[in-house]
């Protein structure tokens, strides 16, 4: 085997998409995906990979720091891909608690494993923390802009917040310890194996069921939607070819409002699965979010210029690949 990961959080949505990814693109490689499976996170999501031999799966909680020191003491790890997360702002303005345990202190108890673990090897600076970061730590924006990697942190929920903690104590790990760590921010991903809390999912679920779908508001807040198989191809490079210290913006360049994507998802529905009436009928606009940022987008550049990445897969073949995946998911008897 060339290198040992211990992915977090790898049966998550993100998380999941990357080990498969990740053992196609590297098959010599092994990985080890330490994840709690919590309600975001889902075992057969990784169904394609459960059988290859330099994959392990270890159910446990990164908070847990004996775990944690024993899956260092166990594996030779080369690197540390962290997806683990408390992910979801609705529960995080809901209970603010378990996003603090798990994103800040979580994070703690990972870096210091691995500081420890790689001092001892004499191999601080050559093994790499790879933290995984969300465009949410920026705050929200006006109607022009984007963040880029020099924007100063202004989160607005607990789990915003709880990120750009967490992206502090990752930098701190690097600058005091001289450990070899990066940092990646997203914009918001869209692809298979979403949890059905999410926007997309759940606009397609609540169509299907012939439910109302309910859109946060008047619909017009805006985000930059990236399919989540391009993630992975950029985490691959930012992993393998960051620079130490920095951080990389990842963007799809897809602004697109609530509504806009709900409609989109209403008309690929409507000739998948066409009904007697459209799915857009069923849109209906509820209580706004607390706290719910206007507009978010990334610039980029700095990724696609020093790197060479760039998304391959436009926002209309994504969300159609997207939709048809569920549509068969969820057309698929349960035993």
């Amino acid at each position: 085997m060339n290198s040992t990961l211990l992915v977090t959080g790898g049966a998550g949505f993100i998380g999941s998409n990357f080990i498969t990814y990740y053992l196609g693109s590297h098959p010599d490689d092994c990985i080890i995906n330490l994840d709690k499976l919590t309600y975001a996170g889902n075992a057969e999501n990784l169904g394609e990979v459960e059988h290859l031999k330099n994959y392990h799966f270890i159910r446990g909680d990164i908070t847990d720091e004996q775990l944690v020191k024993e899956v260092f003491a166990n594996f030779d790890i080369t690197g540390v891909i962290h997806f683990a997360a408390e992910s979801h702002v609705d529960r995080s303005i809901e209970h603010a608690s378990s996003f603090i345990e798990t994103n800040v202190l979580g994070t703690n108890v990972l870096l210091q494993a691995a500081r420890d673990a790689w001092r001892e090897k004499g191999a601080l600076t050559d093994r790499r923390f790879h933290h995984i970061s969300t465009d949410e730590i920026y705050g929200s924006l006006g109607a022009e802009g984007k963040f880029n990697e020099k924007t100063p942190y202004n989160p607005r929920n607990p789990y915003s917040a709880s990120k750009a903690s967490s992206n502090l104590l990752v930098n701190s790990y690097g600058s005091t310890y001289g450990m070899n760590v990066v940092i990646s921010s997203s914009s918001n991903n869209y692809g298979k194996h979403q949890n059905e809390e999410k926007l997309v999912p759940t606009i397609i679920s609540n169509a299907l069921r012939g439910r109302s779908i309910p859109i946060y508001g008047d619909g017009q807040n805006i985000r930059d939607w990236l399919y989540v198989d391009d993630h992975c191809r950029a985490l691959d490079v930012i992993f393998h070819h960051g620079k130490q210290m920095e951080t990389y913006n990842i963007g799809g360049r897809n602004e697109k409002t609530n509504m806009e994507i709900a409609i989109n998802i209403c008309d690929i529905l409507d000739h998948l699965k066409p009904e007697a009436y459209s799915y857009k009928e069923l849109i209906t606009f509820t209580m706004d979010r607390l706290g719910h940022d206007k507009r978010y987008a990334v610039d980029d550049s700095k990724l696609r210029n020093k790197l060479g990445w760039k998304p391959e897969t436009d926002l209309k073949t994504g969300m159609q690949n997207t939709v048809e995946w569920y549509v068969k998911k969820w057309e698929q008897p349960t035993l």
